[in-house]
């Protein structure tokens, strides 16, 4: 079963994206997630087996451009999380689903996502949900 989050479902967000997002504390990702369920360009999908949630989607509009695209707004996928032992059943397609068809209702006419390039996994998965491949780029930092 896949259900829209709400407000009330904040702590489970968090604490399921908080296996993907390492860096991030689970306070500092409800908050995020609060401020996005306010929203009405952006939405969050909760994925359950038996009950239990054990999946996520985080999606959005996008307003600026968005690399390989041609139209605006652009339906963006900003996280997609699956636990491990569920995963390889379908559920991360199912996420995506909702998050396509969301964006569909919102006008959209395009849909794009991104991945770390050292995340195979991400980028295997994309491949395999019929995105093509737009650009690669390296960014490059230094302290002044």
């Amino acid at each position: 079963m896949i259900q829209k989050a709400t407000k009330n479902d904040i702590g489970i967000i968090a604490n399921l994206a908080v296996l993907m997002w390492t860096e991030s504390s689970v306070d500092d990702l409800a908050a995020e997630f609060l401020e996005l369920l306010s929203r009405e360009d952006a939405q969050i999908f909760l994925k359950y087996e038996k009950g239990a949630p054990v999946g996520f989607a985080q999606c959005q509009l996008r307003h600026d451009y968005v690399e390989g695209t041609e139209t605006t707004p652009v339906g963006y996928l900003e996280g997609i999380f699956v636990m491990e032992h569920c995963r390889n059943k379908g559920y991360a397609k199912e996420l995506l689903n909702e998050c396509e068809a969301w964006a569909r209702e919102k006008g959209c006419k395009e849909f794009a996502s991104d991945c770390e390039i050292d995340n195979d996994g991400s980028f295997q998965f994309h491949k395999a949900m019929n995105f093509r491949e737009a650009n690669r780029i390296i960014c490059f930092t230094k302290k002044l």
